[in-house]
């Protein structure tokens, strides 16, 4: 199976190229990527377990899905696409925001990626793929928060940066509709 590249962007999200995902994360450039988190009407957040196999962040809690834009691949029709091979469903998605962040990890990767944060809703259970998930669950923003708190060593690097700006772009809007 051939590598999948990513989309080399500069600061402003315009492309500026395309790079096998390895080489792009061996030497940090910055690069498309996107992060979908799903709700169920009752205001919970699924997470997912990511695989033991991951070849980074194995068994650690994150969003729902994320990854890459493909090449002509809108940021939706992405996160649409991953969410199938991921989580089994799928779910109309919004963008809610995006930002710039860089997280480095123990084996020399690093992660630097102008991220594209989507939403969507679901209330169903989903169809994980086990080559890609170990588990999932739902829990409500305020017990993500509190434990990221108390276990920061169980979620992923990126999810912890992420789930701060999302957790502040629900209170927000909570508080203004």
């Amino acid at each position: 199976m051939e590598e999948e590249n990513v989309i080399l962007v500069n600061e402003a999200d315009e492309p500026i190229g395309l790079m096998p995902k390895m080489e792009a994360h061996e030497k940090a450039l910055l690069h498309r990527a996107f992060s979908v988190f799903v709700m169920n009407d009752k205001g919970e957040t699924m997470l997912q377990q990511r695989a033991k196999d991951k070849y980074h962040s194995p068994l650690l809690w994150t969003n729902t899905c994320c990854s890459h834009q493909r090449e002509g691949e809108s940021n939706i029709e992405a996160g649409k696409r991953r969410l199938m091979e991921e989580m089994g469903f799928s779910t109309e998605l919004t963008e809610l925001f995006s930002f710039v962040y860089k997280a480095p990890f123990d084996n020399g990767l690093t992660e630097h990626e102008f991220d594209h944060v989507m939403i969507g809703t679901y209330n169903a259970v989903p169809n994980i793929n086990p080559e890609e998930v170990a588990n999932w669950k739902w829990m409500h923003p305020e017990e993500i928060k509190t434990d990221i708190s108390k276990n920061p060593e169980q979620y992923t690097a990126w999810f912890k940066i992420i789930f701060e700006r999302f957790y502040d772009h629900l209170m927000q809007n909570i508080s203004t509709s």
